[in-house]
């Protein structure tokens, strides 16, 4: 089965009270795990590359290796830019065959996010692709995305209807509580998505999809095993899945996962070093670590998101 946009996922996610996963893929293993999760469950799936990933696994071989997954599954799969940093790197994934991009304008004033995601999508439509742009800025580290704590911001739901239509984006991230990376709040503090603003956003967008980053729960038992076998990763509170359960009942139809893969494949690689440290063999250990990326997206799928046999 060839790429497919998003357009369709949505519509069927937004009424059905669902959301579709977006997960971040480096390599073969991540791509491989996700898929087979979405295959066994039949679901619909989007494999997401960051500007980090294109540079590190290149363009091509992320282009070529998620279309054989597509082919092998049979799936719908969206090829998605996450966090696209300018209207180049956008113009580059829409030309070389993603389906999908995000203009992340967030960091910039109003007026200039609304001119940066209108020239993105003027060209993107023009080729058959959909584009995500995104209003509120999330705390935390991702790639090169960086907002230190205390100057992230609420998504303002006043300017969402001017932003969506002078933009003309397919979707809309929006931030409400949420975060980059895996540290998400300090001992004591307690996880709280704004339903109130996501709600507001509903009434005034009624039928457009929404999109949640920075949604990884951090698995507590993940942490564990990296710490057992010689990890110094601190606490790490995520955001409760009831939570996001109830955010993809609403309007959100996309919600994004990547530290939660990245901690489960280095949980599995940890102990598998531990348990056999005369292994050399990539196939060896890269069979554990991308098992455990398939049952940490089937869980997603099953428990969060809601998409299984919706493919």
């Amino acid at each position: 089965m060839p790429l497919v946009t998003t357009t369709e996922m949505f519509k069927k996610a937004y009424e059905g009270g669902y959301a579709i996963g977006a997960f971040n893929v480096n390599n073969m293993e991540i791509i491989q795990g996700i898929t087979r999760a979405a295959k066994k469950l039949n679901a619909p799936v989007i494999l997401q590359c960051s500007a980090g990933a294109r540079k590190y696994a290149s363009h091509g071989y992320l282009v070529a290796m998620v279309k054989a997954a597509a082919e092998e599954t049979g799936l719908p799969i969206a090829l998605h830019l996450d966090h696209g940093p300018d209207f180049e790197t956008c113009k580059a994934c829409i030309d070389g065959g993603f389906t999908s991009v995000m203009i992340d304008g967030s960091h910039l004033p109003y007026e200039e996010n609304v001119a940066l995601t209108k020239q993105v999508v003027e060209y993107a439509h023009a080729h058959g692709v959909v584009v995500e742009g995104e209003l509120g800025t999330l705390a935390g580290v991702e790639d090169d995305v960086v907002v230190e704590e205390g100057h992230e911001s609420y998504t303002k739901p006043e300017q969402v209807e001017d932003f969506v239509t002078r933009t003309g984006v397919d979707s809309l991230a929006i931030a409400i509580g949420t975060s980059h990376g895996a540290y998400k709040f300090k001992p004591g503090q307690k996880p709280q998505l704004r339903f109130d603003i996501l709600e507001e956003v509903e009434k005034r967008l009624p039928g457009f999809p929404i999109v949640l980053h920075g949604a990884s729960s951090v698995n507590q038992d993940d942490i564990k095993t990296i710490n057992e076998f010689g990890g110094e990763m601190p606490d790490a509170i995520g955001i409760p899945e009831d939570m996001l359960r109830k955010a993809s009942s609403m309007a959100v139809c996309k919600i994004n996962v990547d530290s939660d893969i990245r901690i489960a494949m280095t949980a599995a690689l940890r102990k598998h070093f531990s348990e056999n440290p005369k292994h050399f063999d990539p196939r060896q250990y890269l069979t554990p670590a991308r098992d455990a990326i398939e049952g940490v997206v089937s869980h997603k799928i099953e428990t969060v998101l809601g998409c299984a046999d919706k493919a």
